[in-house]
């Protein structure tokens, strides 16, 4: 977590000069304690065992700590949050909503028999014959598990050779579970950030999203703030966005969506219950002027919203991914980066030891760049060619 939404957050309440309690189930951040100055207290909590959790509250509690606010930037914990917060009676986002865009099944179910939806099929162990069977008829699909997150356990299957093999891979891995199968949307796709404020639903960006596709997997490697959203395609949009987030009951609280548009329609690829990771804030702060992430808890501690953006400049974010898998030995070019044209921020992930991979999932994104332009065509171009510029070297 060295950066990303949970981070800013993290910094931004310390700045607000709030106590920051970190509960977390990753033992490396524990061990890093002193990576995090930002925050005041840090619990190791298995934070899937509810009665954990609550007990990590009550010990804040009995140490006299006064709770403001329970909030989370991270599947699968934004329910939970929410739920602890109405738990300890506290301003709480919208906890019932929170929960059913945490699972990608439940998202369809709350979709069905509106435009929104593509076609879909659930598969299990119980009926995977059946299935396929019969998927030649639907192909190209998406195979996605139904609580996955970060493009983890979502395939791309264009044959029924594909969906054959993921189907057992993810079968394999949640024997248990559930797998939905839906029909490839074929168009560009789109992230929409969402703020609802005691029920007014207010969109705050739009960003276009480039798109690879490495060994069957979606890997997003660009982002464009789109600065010109008042298209009629971009207005119907945010019509159905508002539609969308009012059919999930969503009163209070952030979401994001996932759309993609085909035969002048949109249709939702997922919805997740909180801001985008990675470095969307910070394409926000550049590019609008607004710190998304600070409004998310100016939300949840009931003080005043700001959403109005401060400006209006062409934002292009572009990550680095790689070819080959190795063990980093050094990194060149950050300086040249740096003093690139446009270049507003550079993050770069790993450290020298580090084992990297071709991009499976979003984590294998190892760097990104952030840079503006007079267009969006520029702001792109600039990031583009800022990025090539830094080289990861291997053992």
């Amino acid at each position: 977590m060295k950066s990303g939404s949970s981070r800013d957050a993290l910094r931004v309440a310390n700045e607000m000069g709030y106590v920051t309690c970190l509960l977390t189930k990753n033992m490396d951040h524990i061990q890093k304690r002193d990576e995090f100055p930002e925050v005041s207290i840090m619990y190791y909590v298995d934070l899937d065992y509810l009665p954990e959790v609550r007990n990590a509250i009550m010990t804040l509690k009995v140490q006299n700590h006064v709770i403001y606010a329970i909030v989370s930037f991270v599947d699968p914990y934004c329910g939970l949050a929410a739920q602890l917060s109405e738990e300890n009676r506290l301003d709480s986002f919208t906890a019932a909503a929170l929960y059913k865009m945490e699972n990608k099944l439940i998202t369809r179910e709350v979709l069905e028999n509106t435009p929104y939806n593509p076609r879909y099929l659930v598969v299990n162990s119980q009926n995977r014959d059946a299935v396929e069977k019969s998927i030649e008829a639907m192909l190209p699909v998406v195979l996605k598990y139904v609580e996955s997150n970060g493009s983890r356990d979502v395939y791309l299957c264009k044959g029924k050779e594909d969906f054959c093999r993921y189907l057992s891979t993810l079968l394999r891995n949640y024997p248990r579970g559930n797998v939905l199968v839906e029909e490839l949307i074929d168009g560009p796709q789109v992230i929409v950030e969402v703020l609802v404020n005691n029920e007014i639903t207010n969109i705050i960006a739009i960003i276009e999203q480039e798109i690879l596709i490495n060994q069957n997997h979606f890997i997003v490697t660009g982002y464009n703030l789109v600065i010109d959203d008042e298209t009629e395609k971009y207005q119907k949009l945010k019509q159905d966005v508002k539609t969308i987030v009012k059919q999930f009951g969503l009163k209070h609280g952030p979401c994001h969506l996932e759309m993609r548009y085909f035969d002048n329609e949109w249709k939702v690829i997922e919805i997740n219950p909180r801001i985008s990771g990675g470095g969307m804030n910070q394409l926000l702060l550049i590019g609008l002027g607004l710190n998304l992430v600070k409004e998310t808890i100016n939300l949840a501690l009931e003080e005043k919203v700001d959403l109005e953006p401060k400006q209006k400049t062409p934002t292009f974010a572009k990550y680095l991914t790689i070819k080959k898998s190795g063990i980093l030995a050094r990194i060149t070019g950050k300086n040249q980066v740096i003093a690139s044209p446009g270049v507003q921020f550079v993050y770069i992930k790993p450290r020298r030891g580090k084992k990297l991979y071709p991009p499976l999932n979003l984590g294998n994104r190892y760097a990104y760049v952030i840079a503006t332009g007079e267009s969006s065509e520029e702001a792109k171009e600039n990031a583009h060619k800022a990025l090539e510029k830094l080289k990861f070297h291997f053992y």
